[in-house]
């Protein structure tokens, strides 16, 4: 499901990207981001190496992170919701530290789990792989989902 990314324009061509651009447009209801392009706005994901290395080995994640944390794990469920119908509830567990774990979760199961480690140091070293980790975890979720439907989609409602 991994997509190959094409620049055109201003835009990126990768549904996991073009879902997490929707995301990040729609937090702006000011409209101060209105002329950046769509790789502006990603672009606090990337980390390269040499940005990585000025990051303490050890330290507290900052409100920015944890947001772009947030909205990152946003798109994988907005991405799952759109392919399977079901709708997904994505749940942050972070210690001060940077260490927790975050699920999605469909009815009672667990679409996707994962833990969370150096939070404060959260990015990608490009869009290719920012488009291919989000594109992994929502073809996890997604297959989950197709393989235990009748737990996917149990509310415990009566």
């Amino acid at each position: 499901m991994t997509a190959k990314i094409k620049q055109q324009g201003s835009a990126v061509d990768a549904p996991f990207l073009k879902e997490l651009i929707k995301i990040w447009r729609a937090q702006d209801t000011n409209g101060a981001w209105e002329a950046k392009s769509d790789l502006d706005l990603l672009e606090p994901y990337i980390l390269d190496k040499q940005k990585r290395r000025a990051l303490p080995i050890i330290g507290d994640p900052d409100p920015h992170t944890l947001w772009r944390l947030k909205l990152f794990f946003d798109a994988v469920a907005l991405s799952i919701e759109r392919e399977t119908g079901g709708m997904i509830q994505p749940i942050l567990d972070l210690h001060h530290e940077g260490f927790g774990r975050m699920v999605l979760i469909s009815g009672r199961l667990i679409a996707v789990n994962k833990q969370l480690r150096d939070v404060h140091r959260f990015g990608f070293d490009s869009f290719v792989k920012l488009a291919q980790e989000g594109d992994k975890y929502v073809s996890e979720g997604i297959d989950l989902i197709r393989k235990f439907p009748q737990v996917a989609n149990y509310w415990g409602y009566s």
